[in-house]
């Protein structure tokens, strides 16, 4: 490098604390020019260089769940891929020049080579790394509680959909049904004597006390057909709409015909059309009530989930947190075997409940990925030396050993680049066991991997944040 440049690259803040003698440490690197647009480095690449601006702006950004996001801009004497180099991963940023830059590049072995004979350039590097990797975890923590909310949100909008189409649907057939009840009614005012009212209603609530018969689709079908034509020769309109209102009901031809024949010959299509109205706002009363009482089991568990009202920290019973959070995934497991393999006379623990359902939100949703959304998924619970074990097992592909050896490294993720933050695992591991002070364990091979959460019933007691 010629005095020139060495001056320039000297000028930067870095390095105008060395001395003369020092300077030899800088003999490895370059200065290159950088055009608008160019990738100094890629999320997820190994790039071996250290870049020192000296001129134009460079910035940082990182993908999360395929959006980008700007980490910072770079201005002259600012420096990047340090931390790279010192942890040696992969680049958890994409560095795109955004105005023409000059950078002084080293190389890997000449980086290690400044460290080692600058010990204050070392000192400045190992600060700043520090508190960039502090500054990039935390924001990437708040990311991560935000997935986790995501996910639960997504799960919640899905189950919520189902049941409050239904009620919807419900309501709007009850107004309708209701309007049929009255005009059967004020046809049947002055058909029907008391003694065929008796008749009527005593039949009316024998029918609303059957339960449906066990049949297959098939036979179903036949006994709905043999309604229909006998409700067609009774003058009775929409026959092919009653029909399965009484087949449901656990009416049958011959129920039908009795009742018929205790009834005015002119009040039967008025008579059965009332018969089948009130058997229907029966059914869509029911119908109400479960979607509605559904919903309430949803909000329920978004509750105990959160543990909306009730302190952070207080005595829980871990089956509670995994109910609600597998309600909350409920979207997710539809075509997964759940087994439930609890010991409900396991303590409850003094802790904080949304953090560990953060933790089984976590493990479980790792686990659906592992069996593709259609596999089995084991979670049982026990004591053990005085501590409560969550164990969540599936029959995915196994954890191959060489990420095994990196599971709780920070940014390491073995999904695409932009759809995991790479930290789920590090907070998991950090809510047992720095806030509650338990331990999470592991083991994994092909068709199983098992995750063990140890939480203390007594001793450690949680930290504060």
């Amino acid at each position: 490098m010629n005095p020139r440049d060495l001056q320039e690259v000297r000028s930067i803040p870095l390095f105008a604390i060395l001395t003369d003698d020092q300077l030899g440490c800088l003999g490895g690197g370059e200065i290159i020019e950088a055009p608008v647009g160019t990738i100094l480095a890629s999320e997820g690449e190994r790039t071996g260089f250290f870049h020192v601006l000296l001129e134009g702006e460079v910035r940082a950004t990182r993908t999360y769940d395929r959006q980008s996001i700007l980490l910072g801009v770079n201005k002259p004497g600012n420096y990047l891929g340090e931390t790279m180099l010192l942890l040696d991963i992969p680049w958890v940023a994409t560095c795109r020049v955004s105005k023409p830059a000059r950078l002084f590049r080293v190389n890997e072995e000449s980086f290690w080579r400044m460290l080692i004979t600058c010990r204050s350039v070392a000192r400045e590097i190992f600060r700043s790394a520090a508190n960039r990797m502090r500054n990039l975890e935390g924001y990437s923590q708040q990311r991560e509680k935000l997935v986790s909310l995501g996910t639960m949100a997504a799960g919640l909008a899905h189950e919520l959909n189902n049941p409050a189409a239904a009620a919807r649907r419900a309501a709007a057939h009850l107004q309708q049904t209701t309007d049929k009840l009255q005009s059967f009614l004020c046809g049947l005012g002055k058909a029907l004597g008391p003694e065929h009212w008796q008749h009527l209603v005593a039949a009316a609530q024998e029918a609303a006390g059957r339960k449906a018969p066990d049949m297959d689709h098939l036979a179903r079908s036949d006994r709905a057909e043999t309604i229909a034509n006998w409700l067609n020769t009774h003058g009775v309109a929409g026959a092919w709409d009653l029909a399965p209102t009484f087949v449901n009901g656990g009416l049958d031809l011959a129920w039908l015909e009795k009742l018929t024949a205790t009834m005015p010959p002119a009040s039967h299509p008025d008579a059965l059309g009332w018969l089948e109205a009130r058997l229907n706002l029966k059914s869509l009363v029911k119908e109400v009530e479960q979607s509605t009482g559904r919903i309430a089991e949803l909000v329920k568990a978004v509750k105990s989930y959160s543990y909306m009202d009730q302190s952070p920290m207080q005595e829980v019973d871990v089956h509670d947190g995994i109910e609600s959070t597998l309600t909350m995934l409920g979207h997710k497991l539809k075509n997964v075997t759940l087994v439930r393999a609890f010991d409900r006379s396991v303590p409850r623990i003094i802790a904080y409940g949304s953090e560990l359902n953060q933790v089984w939100t976590n493990l479980i949703d790792n686990a659906i990925d592992a069996v593709k959304g259609n596999g089995k998924i084991c979670i049982g619970t026990a004591l053990e030396d005085n501590q409560v074990v969550v164990e969540i097992v599936d029959n995915g592909a196994g954890i191959p050993p060489e990420v095994q050896a990196r599971m709780f490294e920070p940014f390491f993720t073995t999904k695409s680049v932009g759809t995991g933050t790479g930290l789920g695992l590090i907070i998991s591991n950090r809510i047992v066991g720095d806030r509650h002070g338990g331990e999470i364990e592991f083991e994994s091979r092909p068709g199983e991997t098992r995750f063990k959460v140890r939480l203390p019933v007594r001793g450690t007691q949680p930290s504060s944040p």
